[in-house]
């Protein structure tokens, strides 16, 4: 049985939560179309070429620190084969090369084709031995292009907030895990207690919003503030 480790931003706490895949569905490889909300792809792809500076600014760093308890959460060793779901630019994707190493092999997947872009160019820029061992796959997070039990672990950072089908996305990433693996998630949610939603919405409204206006993309991230309301709440 695989295992799913939630690992969350400020604000929150984690769980553990068991789920066993009985789902059958077939390999074919190279590129798929992607089946995603057209809206939200579009988002992604508006924000690729500032997502990073703006996570630098927005989290004054932190961002990098969670990130990397999300690699050491998710149980990838020297050697794995491991897969990074809704990659984005690619943070967590390079984080997991170094842990894994030249011998392992990462997989980044996104259904963003700028977000993908920005990662490649990343990876030529920011060149190490172990960055030969990435493959960047343009797919959908709802039907991955992978067989069953593929990977030694999966990492999330930001995505599955995103997802149009949550429960659809965690079906596939059990499917494709193998046996006693963890998918390791990292993203905000929404707090049991008034007073932390309260500071919370506050810095988005006050902070996050007028920061993202600098880049003109003030309408892209008041999304934040709906899609953490709509998403799990801490236990």
């Amino acid at each position: 049985m695989a295992s799913l480790l939630l690992c969350h931003s400020p604000f929150s706490g984690h769980c553990v939560v068991p789920f066993r895949s009985k789902s059958k569905v077939s390999f074919s490889g190279g590129y798929r179309s992607v089946r995603c909300a057209g809206d939200r792809q579009a988002l992604f792809s508006r924000i690729a070429p500032v997502y990073d500076n703006l996570n630098d600014l927005l989290s004054l760093g932190q961002h990098r620190v969670w990130k990397r308890m999300a690699v050491s959460w998710s149980g990838a060793k020297e050697g794995d084969c491991v897969l990074d779901l809704c990659c984005g630019s690619g943070d967590l994707t390079f984080l997991l090369s170094e842990k894994i190493g030249s011998r392992g092999k990462v997989t980044g997947l996104d259904f963003s084709k700028n977000q993908l872009l920005v990662a490649s160019f990343r990876q030529d820029l920011l060149w190490k031995a172990c960055y030969k061992n990435i493959v960047w796959v343009e797919g959908d997070a709802l039907d991955l292009p992978f067989p069953n039990g593929y990977f030694d672990a999966i990492t999330i950072g930001y995505g599955l907030r995103n997802l149009v089908d949550r429960s659809k996305a965690m079906k596939e990433m059990f499917r494709v895990l193998k046996p006693g693996s963890r998918v390791s998630i990292l993203d905000f949610n929404k707090s049991t207690e008034q007073f932390t939603t309260t500071i919370q919405e506050w810095m988005i409204d006050n902070v996050v919003v007028p920061v993202a206006s600098n880049y003109n993309l003030a309408k892209e991230y008041t999304y934040l503030k709906s899609s953490i309301r709509e998403f799990l709440t801490e236990s």
